[in-house]
C-alpha cells in the first residue's frame, strides 16, 4: 500500500476522508484557481494519470481527443510518457489552455491532481498500475477498459466504482466517458461511486 492518502496529505488544499468526502471539491477549485481557470466546482475535471505512450493507449486517446474537447470538461494530463505524445499534448495544451493543463511529474503536483480530479481516464488496463491505486484512494473515479481490478458501476444496484468500456474501439471508450460525465451531474450518485473507490483500498 502506498503512502498516498487524502486523510493525511499535507500537500493538498483540504484533507478529506470517507466521512468528509464533500470536502474533496475544495481541492478542485483550489487547483482551478492555481492554473488560472475559473473556480467551477460543478465542472467535471478529468485526469490522465499514467502519461501517454503507445503501450498505454496513446492511439486511443488521439481518437477520442476531439470528442473530449467538445465536452464541457477540464483535462489534467500528467507530463510523462513518450516524446511523440509529449509533443502532441504540449501543442494541445497551448491551443486549449482554457481546458487542458499539463501536470508536472512531481510528487506534490500528482497529489494535487488526484485530490482535484473527479475521474481518471485509462486507455489501457490499469490493474497493475500504482496510479490506479492512487486514484481510488483519492476518490477519483476510473474510466477504463475492462480490468480485473475494477467493477463497472451499476446504477440500479448502486454497485461498482468505475466506468468500464468492454469494446476496443474509440466509440466504446467515448461512450464510457460520456456515461461518467453524465453521472457526475448527480452529486448523490457520484458521491456513492467515490465512496466505493475509497472503500476498495480502505482509503480512510
Amino acid at each position: 500500500m502506498s503512502n498516498f492518502s487524502p486523510s493525511y496529505d499535507n500537500k493538498i488544499q483540504r484533507k478529506y476522508s470517507l466521512k468528509t468526502l464533500e470536502q474533496k471539491v475544495q481541492n478542485k477549485t483550489a487547483l482551478q484557481e492555481e492554473i488560472g481557470w475559473p473556480a467551477e466546482p460543478k465542472k467535471p475535471v478529468l485526469c490522465i494519470p499514467t502519461g501517454l505512450t503507445s503501450q498505454l493507449g496513446g492511439e486511443l486517446f488521439e481518437k477520442v481527443f476531439e470528442g473530449l474537447l467538445s465536452m464541457n470538461v477540464e483535462i489534467l494530463i500528467l507530463g510523462k510518457g513518450s516524446q511523440e505524445y509529449g509533443e502532441l499534448i504540449t501543442k494541445a495544451a497551448d491551443e486549449h489552455d482554457h481546458c487542458i493543463h499539463i501536470v508536472k511529474d512531481e510528487d506534490t503536483e500528482k497529489r494535487k491532481m488526484y485530490a482535484a480530479a473527479d475521474m481518471a481516464l485509462f486507455f489501457a488496463d490499469p490493474s497493475d498500475a500504482e496510479e490506479l491505486e492512487h486514484c481510488l484512494q483519492y476518490g477519483t473515479v476510473p474510466v477504463s477498459p475492462k480490468a480485473s481490478a475494477l467493477k463497472n458501476y451499476n446504477p440500479v444496484q448502486e454497485s461498482g466504482e468505475s466506468f468500464i468500456f468492454d469494446g476496443e474501439t474509440h466509440w466504446h471508450c467515448f461512450a464510457a466517458i460520456v456515461r461518467a460525465v453524465e453521472t457526475h451531474r448527480f452529486p448523490f450518485d457520484w458521491r456513492t461511486i467515490q465512496r466505493h473507490c475509497m472503500e476498495k483500498v480502505k482509503g480512510e
